[in-house]
């Protein structure tokens, strides 16, 4: 583990192509270069040419987190932080939680009430502080607090209209483009699940980067997955700083509010945001695991939205297509208690 402080510096695949990174080698736990497997039966089922899955439960603490906590623990390092601050009750607190202990910095995480008893005895025993709110606002308000104090390094959103996470840390997710590219080939579509769009905005911007640099000619279509309407609605005309809420079993991808990057991300490819139900997100997950592959709600939902973006004909039969697998089922607070 260690920290470099160089401001542009250059991730390097296995085949030694250059991704340009905010800080290199950066403090890292090993995360990155995670598996991507082609299912040639579900393609079949589906009706694509070629189907693939990106697997982020292969990082350390189990999601795609890891890869913008990395680089988040890296600038607060160089910025002279001793804590992180946060509002997450799911992935992004854990992976929080794990790297500042592995940093030597503090974490304290704004939390909704009623986080899982699983994340809970995590973050305690990482010496995370949880800090609980009854909502959005409270939450992010602790953050804002807590960022205007000498030390403190927020790792997530706390204004409105939302931007998106920690500008520099969220470039960590880059490196899916070019690992993509290089062990699969350059997709058509990518399916991703989004809360606040962060994971599709950071792919976005790595194809964007091999686009610049003329390493590849187009810009695959990325599909933006919600449990209820919000980037759609944005898309269809609605505010981009409204609140749009809803319920839902996707614990990961839950929230109210859309940022500008994600709604960037979908626009900027030509691609868009897709919602899928629940029930409908349990029957693909039914799919992947008859297929062998363990998935978290929210990450199932993208074989639904692969189902009616190609019922839609938004989606080729020929095409090439990669879905975001998030995290795996043991991410799902009432995992194995709710039918999968």
């Amino acid at each position: 583990m260690g920290i470099h402080a160089g401001l542009r510096a250059s991730y390097m695949s296995d085949s030694g192509s250059p991704m340009p990174m905010p800080y290199a080698p950066g403090f890292t736990l090993g995360e990155g270069r995670t598996p991507l497997a082609d299912m040639p039966e579900l393609a079949r089922q589906f009706g694509v040419a070629r189907l693939a899955l990106k697997d982020e439960s292969g990082n350390p603490t189990g999601s795609h987190k890891d890869r913008m906590t990395a680089v988040g623990v890296a600038q607060a390092l160089d910025f002279g932080a001793h804590t992180l601050v946060l509002a997450s009750s799911g992935n992004a607190a854990i992976s929080a939680a794990h790297y500042a202990w592995a940093a030597g910095l503090g974490c304290e995480v704004a939390t909704y009430e009623g986080l899982p008893p699983a994340y809970a005895r995590q973050l305690d025993a990482l010496g995370a502080r949880r800090y609980v709110f009854s909502d959005n606002a409270g939450r992010w308000a602790f953050v804002r607090e807590r960022s205007q104090h000498p030390g403190y390094f927020a790792l997530t959103n706390y204004r409105l209209p939302a931007l998106g996470s920690a500008p520099l840390a969220i470039e960590g997710y880059k490196p899916i483009a070019l690992e993509c590219l290089a062990e699969g080939g350059l997709p058509d579509h990518i399916v991703i699940p989004t809360a606040r769009g962060d994971l599709a905005w950071g792919i976005y911007a790595g194809f964007r980067d091999l686009l610049a640099a003329g390493r590849i000619p187009r810009l695959p279509r990325l599909w933006l997955v919600e449990p209820f309407a919000r980037l759609s609605r944005v898309l269809a005309g609605d505010a981009l700083n409204g609140t749009y809420p809803g319920h839902t079993a996707q614990f990961s991808t839950a929230g109210a509010t859309v940022t500008f990057l994600q709604w960037q991300a979908a626009v900027a490819s030509g691609g868009g945001a897709v919602v899928v139900s629940d029930d409908q997100a349990r029957a693909a997950r039914r799919k992947l695991t008859a297929a062998g592959v363990s998935a978290e709600l929210c990450a199932a939902a993208g074989l639904d939205a692969l189902r009616q973006l190609r019922e839609g004909n938004a989606i080729a039969g020929d095409a090439h297509v990669v879905l975001m697998l998030t995290a795996n089922a043991s991410r799902d607070p009432s995992w194995p208690d709710q039918a999968v």
